[in-house]
């Protein structure tokens, strides 16, 4: 530091006066002041540190005695080591680590107050502590020896507080080293990261230099020991102070504790707005804009939290002029800045019995408002949720206490067998009314879902679940409407046969789900295959008749065939009943560009299908099943190629025989004959 007021006139012979340096004894008694700062500042209790010097403590663990000044007096009473006195045992670092082995050892107020409890009984007390060392150190091996030596200190201080009542065991305790070296001078000492030294002691090793640079290591170790986040706030408008008339803005930079930005981070609206300390430090920071002033205490917005702050430059002029003001009674608008351009508040500085807070005010829907509805939830709003039927659900899913007997009789564990059935339950649960039908037909489907979550089935379980399928055919069968409740926005719903088609498509999805359950679960589900409509190729399900699900599994040429020609004539039947009109438009179609081209009923697909059967062929094949019932058919007309018959077609054979030959052509020929006057 130069310290030289008298101006220079770069006068010939004039020697400018000599810098004051700090010797490293003052740079670290600063560091530790200013550590000690901000966690006072934020924690005014309950954050204990003590302080050790050589073999020398300058305070104990009472809360009185976490006061700075008393340790400024005590730091200035012991001064700083001369040369004839660092090789001694009083300045030692040894010494100092031993010191505070067993200052940590030493039990606080609050801990005294809990070994006196009946807590402890029931939870036994955990002893935890840090030791930070600010030192030089000369090389590898004297880092090594003095984590050697803690590890030391606390195994005979454990031993001696297990037979003691007035000590305390040491569970866990993370040693931090840290080498200072003068500016611009090499460190022939590496930081080492965190690493486990035993089941009891953590050690990390960080090396800098003195003055600003310790400064900015001391802060970045401050926010990780104690879980703090900076805040900076910008736009400050302040006057100057050589021209009052005019004005300029500022960025103060605040630390606080991290959960003030946890709204932030779990909204993932963080990007762009965390950059690096303006500060200088090694450590991002939050940017938040300054907003306009309130002095209304009723105007002030509701918040989800309120933390204490502390800048991060105290001495400077403009964290001075923001305390100032804050302190005065007025409350400022913090605003996130965002790429869209809105305007949002989050947060918001305010004093409370002088001492200045950061509120947190949520961004999205208060906590101190009514819990939002389900229908506003992602995805945009929903009004459809099946609410009833999920609390159905949980019901049918709650746990209970299991027994200590269960635990030890049952080969798996209760918690286990409820995850199970749990994901059994929830393997096929549509949650929208409107993207379902089977959850709208349980009154049709039931027992069929009840009984397929099931690990196992019964034989009267499948036949119960094949009555159901069995119902949805001849409900199909019969054209019947599904009871399905309207829901959105009123007008035609979908069309009976698409209804029928997506509840075969939800009821195999559903059955499929637990197929694999059991061999009983198959069964079912080869039940239902056989009786749902088969796919054509043109991506429509065919129509199959419902009158001989029997004689499902064992079909033939002819049973197909009579099918065909019965569900034909049926349709016949309706084409017939048709008017004129209806006729027409079923068989030339509507050609219209404004609207899309109308789908085929099944009558125009079977009358008009190329390659299928016309009229002509049910006509033929009808009056010939009807004959074949009557009598055996002309042989003539079988074998004939146009409307007569050659009778005796054997005489033209040169080589046919006599005799018994003719008896039989007689008798063949009368047999002909005879069939032939029948017609």
């Amino acid at each position: 530091m130069e310290y030289d007021v008298i101006p220079r006139t770069k006068a010939p012979g004039f020697i400018p006066a000599a810098p004051v340096t700090k010797p490293l004894w003052t740079c670290s008694v600063e560091c530790l002041f200013e550590y000690m700062r901000i966690v006072f500042d934020i924690y005014p209790t309950n954050r204990l540190i003590r302080v050790v010097v050589g073999n020398r403590c300058m305070n104990s663990w009472a809360q009185k005695e976490m006061n700075m000044n008393q340790l400024a007096v005590a730091l200035a009473s012991v001064g700083p080591p001369w040369q004839e006195a660092v090789d001694d045992d009083e300045f030692s670092a040894v010494q100092g680590l031993s010191q505070a082995v067993e200052a940590l050892c030493q039990p606080s107020p609050a801990q005294e107050e809990y070994l006196a409890s009946p807590a402890q009984d029931q939870i036994p007390l955990v002893n935890n502590g840090r030791i930070i060392c600010l030192t030089h150190m000369k090389s590898e091996a004297y880092v090594r020896s003095l984590e050697e030596c803690v590890i030391d200190a606390i195994v005979q201080h454990n031993k001696l507080a297990s037979a003691s009542e007035l000590l305390l065991p040491i569970n866990q305790c993370e040693v931090t080293l840290i080498h200072i070296t003068p500016v611009g001078e090499d460190s022939h000492i590496s930081s080492q990261a965190r690493r486990e030294l035993s089941d009891v002691v953590n050690s990390e090793v960080h090396v800098a230099q003195s003055g600003k640079f310790l400064y900015f290591k001391t802060v970045a170790l401050v926010q990780e020991h104690y879980d703090l986040s900076s805040t900076t706030v910008t736009g400050i408008p302040m006057k100057e102070e050589q021209n009052a008339n005019s004005s300029a803005n500022y960025d103060v930079e605040l630390l606080h504790p991290a959960a003030v930005h946890s709204d932030i981070m779990k909204q993932e609206q963080a990007e762009g707005i965390i950059i690096p300390s303006k500060e200088g430090l090694p450590t991002t920071t939050i940017t938040l804009k300054w907003c306009t002033p309130k002095s209304n205490v009723v105007e002030l917005h509701n918040c989800s939290g309120a933390y204490r702050i502390t800048p991060v430059d105290v001495n400077s002029r403009p964290s001075s002029c923001l305390t100032n003001f804050l302190l005065a009674g007025r409350a400022v608008m913090l605003e996130q800045p965002r790429k869209s351009g809105t305007k949002v508040i989050s947060h918001m500085l305010a004093s409370h019995g002088g001492e200045i807070f950061v509120h947190a005010i949520p961004t999205c829907r208060s906590i101190l408002e009514d819990p939002p509805s389900i229908s506003e939830g992602c995805g945009g709003r929903v009004t459809d949720y099946r609410i009833k039927d999920f609390g159905e659900f949980m019901r049918e899913n709650r746990l209970a206490p299991a027994a200590p007997t269960m635990l030890s009789t049952m080969p798996v564990k209760p918690i286990n067998k409820a995850l199970e059935r749990l994901e059994r339950s929830s393997r096929f649960w549509p949650i929208v009314i409107s993207d379902t039908l089977v959850g709208n037909l349980m009154s049709t489907i039931s027992p069929l879902p009840a009984f397929m979550v099931k690990e196992e089935l019964t034989d009267d379980e499948v036949l119960e679940c094949k009555k159901v399928i069995y119902n949805i055919v001849s409900l199909e069968a019969k054209n019947e409407v599904l009871p399905v409740p309207v829901v959105g926005s009123r007008g035609k719903g979908p069309k009976r046969e698409e209804q029928y088609k997506q509840l075969w498509n939800e009821l195999e999805n559903l059955v499929r789900a637990y197929s694999d359950t059991s061999s009983q679960h198959a069964k079912v589900l080869e039940c239902l295959l056989e009786c749902k409509k088969p796919t054509g190729p043109s991506g429509d399900q065919l129509q199959q008749s419902p009158r001989n699900l029997s004689d499902a599994k064992i079909p033939s040429e002819e049973k197909l065939d009579t099918k065909q020609i019965e569900q034909s004539w049926r349709d016949l039947d309706k084409f017939q009943r048709m008017t004129e009109r209806e006729k027409q438009e079923l068989l030339k179609g509507e050609k219209s560009f404004d609207s899309p081209p109308s789908k085929k009923t099944k009558t125009e697909e079977l009358i008009m299908q190329p390659g299928g059967q016309n009229l002509l062929s049910l006509w033929t094949k009808r009056v010939a099943s009807i004959n074949n019932k009557h009598h055996a058919e002309f042989a003539g007309r079988l074998e004939g190629s146009g409307l007569k018959a050659k009778l005796y077609p054997h005489l033209d054979n040169e080589d046919m025989e006599g005799g018994s030959n003719g008896s039989n052509k007689s008798q063949s020929n009368s047999q002909t004959l005879t069939g032939g006057t029948q017609r």
